[in-house]
């Protein structure tokens, strides 16, 4: 690619010159604030606090959208521009809830951060300010208008990479507000609750419904059995919480704190995507032999589930019919775990770590229940976790390792890589293999459906079947595949959709990192590779290998598709209005 030679505050670089002025500051060791800047998403140049000074321009210049020319010489700690900087934070300040010490986002928000970097104690400006009701009807996200900027990153988000359209800026100049359409309510609207818009906000307007209350409370009832699960996500990011670097595997901590917390029991949910595959392995084989409906879709992502359910109802017959995972532990565990140790059903709680804002909602569905009872009682978010811990005096970075707990503590990494997008499909394709090749297969790594791209395609051969694949992460690319599949421009056997970019790595309910952050390093390729690491060091890396699942089935289930898997671990869907008009 040609370069451009551009001078950078007396540093001079060569870059593309595609660049724009923020990127070829990077390069020449110069940080430049953000705010309304997410790298790929947010690129608009509308709050200004990127501004610098180029020589021969007549006014200050948005690094994030000004692209370099040959010869440009930028300076980016002027007397000018630290003003101008200074006087657009303090404006929007101006306009901004300013309850700091009770916020959820306090000691990790980008606008307080840029307050302490510009030496902001006083506001010189006082005038109007919003007051907008806290909009807490969804059953995932919370959502403050008191606490937005305005920077657009979660419309963006929402709009042009999820494609969902839930919220958007309405009303004008100072009336203006991000939030659906004429001042609904999220639940209300065609938010599938992947909570992406949470992690893309830089401060506290938007974030996850709080379940630590709940689980306070069940934890402290002694008539209750509070049992957790914990997804496999959630061990390679909740050491971030804690200061450790991005894509630390933190499991045995993690398993050691819940235990201090208080938990009865602390089970994998690992274990319930072992489970998972051996009932949506089967149903694939099924639908293969049988004529069924293909391409069959994964379900374990219910923000994609609600997305279909919402966009493409056409294709809610292509969907497995399996619980996600953590559904399904829940269902296990108040039926055969219940049984097996004698334990009233009705006293055991189940809490889910999960990465995901969604499963918030998933839990409420109403067929996510059996014999009267849910199968999950609350869901914690990685974040949620992390601040639970915190509130007990945990130190979590000095904690011994401990190991989950029998029986549905046992799972291999086939069911470690479901946190991961491609995982799902290669979990399936270990287990598939081997009941069609009839043998153990010793080659059972499918790298081919592993990536962060948004779309992979990939053609495997397992006995007599020549299997058509596609792996898709996040709904608007999800989009772009089904619209291909409709219009018959795409033909598949089998696809797998993560709800969110990069898959369950990169949910709603994983620490936040700033947007600073994410232009230094890639949050999603380091959590993944903590994936893989976790699947290399388990001893059994199939989900039918695993012995519990074997003894489940002996035990209980008797065989995948049997007539109790369909009672306690599939499940249906219905077509959704985009907005629900009282």
């Amino acid at each position: 690619m040609d370069k451009v030679s551009v001078t950078i505050d007396g540093v001079k670089v060569e870059v593309p010159k595609n660049y724009t002025i923020l990127q070829a500051a990077k390069e020449a060791g110069v940080d430049i604030p953000t705010l309304c800047y997410l790298k790929g998403i947010n690129e608009i140049g509308a709050c200004r606090i990127c501004v610098v000074e180029v020589q021969g321009a007549k006014a200050l210049q948005a690094s994030c959208v000004a692209p370099v020319s040959d010869g440009m010489v930028v300076r980016t700690n002027t007397p000018v521009v630290r003003e101008a900087r200074k006087a657009t934070l303090e404006l929007i300040l101006s306009d901004h809830d300013r309850s700091c010490l009770t916020c959820i986002r306090n000691g990790n928000c980008e606008l307080q951060a840029l307050a302490n970097e510009f030496n902001i104690s006083e506001l010189r400006f006082e005038g109007a300010r919003h007051q907008s009701e806290i909009d807490d009807l969804s059953a995932s996200i919370v959502r403050n208008s008191n606490k937005c900027v305005l920077c657009r990153r979660c419309v963006s988000m929402c709009s042009n990479v999820q494609t969902v359209n839930a919220i958007g800026v309405n009303e004008r100049g100072f009336r203006s507000v991000v939030s659906p359409i004429y001042g609904m309510s999220l639940a209300d609207s065609p938010c599938i609750n992947c909570g992406q818009c949470v992690i893309s906000c830089p401060t506290g307007a938007l974030y996850e419904k709080d379940h630590t209350a709940r689980v306070w409370e069940a934890l402290a009832d002694p008539e209750k059995y509070v049992v957790a699960q914990t997804a496999p996500a959630v061990r390679v990011a909740l050491g971030e919480e804690f200061g450790m670097p991005i894509g630390t595997r933190v499991t045995g901590k993690m398993v050691a704190a819940l235990k201090r917390l208080g938990f009865d029991k602390v089970f994998d949910t690992n274990f319930g995507a072992d489970l998972t595959i051996m009932e949506e392995g089967n149903e694939l084989l099924h639908r293969l032999k049988n004529g069924g409906k293909l391409p069959m879709i994964t379900s374990c992502s219910p923000g994609w589930v609600k997305f279909c359910e919402h966009y493409y109802p056409e294709f809610l017959d292509n969907l497995s019919t399996c619980k996600s995972p953590h559904q399904m532990l829940g269902a296990i565990i108040k039926s055969y775990y219940a049984e097996k140790m004698g334990i009233d059903p009705s006293k055991i709680y189940v809490v889910s770590i999960m990465p995901c804002t969604a499963k918030k909602f998933e839990i409420d569905r109403p067929e996510m229940e059996h014999d009267g009872l849910r199968d999950v009682d609350a869901v914690l978010t990685t974040r949620e976790l992390a601040r639970m811990i915190k509130e007990a005096n945990i130190n979590f970075n000095r904690l011994e390792d401990e190991e989950f707990d029998d029986p549905l503590g046992e799972a291999t990494g086939a069911g470690a890589i479901f946190g991961v997008t491609g995982g799902v499909m290669e979990a399936a394709l270990r287990t598939v293999a081997d009941i069609v090749e009839g043998k153990d297969l010793h080659e059972f790594e499918y790298t081919d459906v592993r990536g962060l791209e948004g779309v992979r395609e990939a053609t495997v051969r397992i006995g007599d079947f020549e299997l058509r694949l596609a792996v898709v992460n996040g709904t608007g690319n999800a989009r772009k595949l089904l619209d291909k599949v409709k219009a018959g421009e795409a033909n598949y056997h089998f696809i797998e959709v993560m709800g969110c970019p990069g898959g369950c790595i990169n949910g709603g309910g994983q620490p936040i990192v700033s947007s600073k952050m994410q232009r230094e390093v890639d949050v999603r390729a380091l959590r993944a590779k903590a994936i893989y690491e976790e699947d290399k060091n388990l001893p059994i890396r199939k989900s039918h290998k695993n012995p519990q699942i074997v003894v489940l089935y002996e035990e209980y289930l008797k065989e995948p598709l049997g007539h109790r898997s369909h009672e306690l671990l599939h499940t249906k869907y219905k077509e959704r209005k985009l907005y629900n008009v009282k």
